[in-house]
């Protein structure tokens, strides 16, 4: 099992065709164990091997709030506030960003580069600037 970052080939299929508004949908993220497969050939959000309900986390993940969309240069960016889990005791290795409106399309697989461990305290997922070379989200 692998969990390679990526934009999801389904989402950049879904722009086209107009299914996805990022920032008036519920956009949601949901974390992963190091024992899930995703990668950008993941569809839907999935439960499999996502970060079990309970000590801090619910599954399914949490709401992303606060989304924007912007032009960058010649880039369309989207960003929200940074995702936390408080009260939190739970290791994850990624996560996937999914569109709950519209049938938990998938959009984006994040890899965090190993295990992220915390215990009684605070999960945070810190999103990159909303610039054409670093956001989380980033159509060129």
């Amino acid at each position: 099992m692998a969990i390679t970052q990526a934009m999801c080939t389904q989402f950049k299929k879904d722009v086209m065709l107009g299914l996805h508004d990022l920032d008036s949908d519920t956009i949601k993220i949901a974390l992963y164990t190091s024992s899930a497969s995703l990668d950008a050939t993941t569809d839907t959000y999935t439960t499999s091997n996502e970060v079990a309900n309970g000590n801090g986390y619910a599954t399914g993940g949490v709401t992303l709030a606060n989304a924007s969309v912007i032009e960058n240069g010649t880039s369309g960016c989207f960003d929200a506030d940074n995702p936390e889990w408080t009260s939190a005791t739970f290791t994850a290795r990624g996560a996937l960003i999914y569109n709950d409106t519209d049938g938990d399309r998938a959009i984006a697989v994040l890899d965090f580069g190993g295990d992220f461990t915390v215990s009684s305290g605070t999960f945070r997922v810190v999103f990159p600037a909303q610039t054409a070379n670093n956001a989380i989200i980033r159509i060129d």
